[in-house]
């Protein structure tokens, strides 16, 4: 799977070619892919496949059964096709910067209060972050934005690795989730910012954290008992 999910190396892949190996009217899946399947809490990629014969627009991409399926258009695709395949790159380094965002965001907040996550969206617009937190303010939320803000002007560098599960388990500071480990991995990706933080994490990111820009607060709420939500985006 990892070989063949080139996101998880390499967030910066905007074009490659693969070969269509399943196809199923508008649903299809590729021998290789770098699209981003909604997963994660962070929403997928969209971009075009081109064979000698047309062109396919791709309008989503999940997960089914640990394979990468990707929504086009129109029917028409079919196993053997040699396809070209661009990513919208606009729309994925929008969600790559808003997502290193919220990792630094956490970890801000997990220093402060040990809240842990449990949940969260990245999108375009708007973002929100999940947490465990007994109590709070609109104005420690902007403070904890404020400080994640001074951790990416320090330009930090963003890199993974792939660790066997056996040693990620004897380090519980790599998970921030709330719900543990992701199951069925036996090897995790390990996304660090500098020295600043380490977490299991599956999804596309900024090299450098002031690609990320400013974080800019939008709001936060009391989702019940100790869950307490805060919106983000970041600046264009």
């Amino acid at each position: 799977m990892m070989k063949d999910t080139l996101y998880l190396k390499d967030s910066y892949i905007k074009q490659f070619a693969t070969k269509v190996v399943e196809a199923n009217d508008k649903f299809v899946f590729l021998d290789k892919t770098a699209f981003y399947p909604t997963s994660g809490g962070q929403q997928n990629d969209t971009g075009v496949m081109k064979t000698i014969s047309g062109e396919y627009k791709v309008v989503s991409c999940r997960k089914i059964d640990g394979k990468i399926s990707h929504e086009v258009d129109k029917p028409g695709l079919k196993i053997g096709d040699n396809v070209h395949c661009s990513i919208d790159w606009d729309r994925r380094y929008k969600l790559m910067r808003c997502h290193t965002a919220a990792h630094v965001l956490s970890q801000v907040i997990h220093k402060e209060t040990g809240a842990m996550i449990t949940g969260g969206n990245i999108d375009l617009d708007k973002c929100k972050i999940d947490f465990s937190l007994e109590t709070y303010s609109a104005e420690k939320m902007k403070d904890y934005v404020e400080e994640a803000n001074r951790i990416l002007e320090q330009d930090l560098v963003v890199s993974i690795k792939f660790m066997p599960r056996s040693e990620v388990e004897k380090m519980p500071q790599l998970s921030k989730l709330a719900k543990g480990l992701p199951e069925g991995l036996n090897v995790l990706r390990i996304l660090s910012i500098g020295d600043f933080d380490m977490q299991v994490d599956g999804g596309t990111h900024v090299k450098f954290t002031n690609e990320v820009g400013k974080i800019i607060f939008i709001g936060c709420e009391n989702k019940g008992k100790d869950r307490r939500r805060l919106y983000y985006t970041v600046n264009d």
